[in-house]
């Protein structure tokens, strides 16, 4: 497998659990406990992920030679919880 669907399928494994992270931890640790420290912390990274995320979907989207609908619908899972998981599965190639 060619190592620029390694890094963009270890981005957006990444991603996904920084974001689930975030949302099931961070927040909670924040809005009920008034701990803000955690949403700070994953939620630089997550912003940084995301933003690595839609890059290399991008050069997926090049590279793979994907409709610009496949790009849209990679690029809008990366705003569901799970959907970097779903993309993965159904966009990239195995192997």
């Amino acid at each position: 497998m060619d190592n620029s669907i390694k890094v963009f399928r270890l981005i957006s494994v990444l991603e996904a659990i920084s974001f689930l992270v975030l949302l099931l931890i961070a927040m909670p640790l924040k809005y009920i406990w008034d701990m803000p420290e955690m949403v700070r912390i994953v939620g630089m990274a997550h912003g940084v992920l995301f933003v690595l995320y839609v890059i290399g979907a991008y050069w997926m989207y090049e590279k793979l030679n994907w409709s610009f609908k496949v790009l849209m619908i990679v690029v809008l899972c990366s705003i569901l919880p799970l959907g970097p998981f779903y993309a993965d599965n159904k966009y990239l190639p195995k192997n």
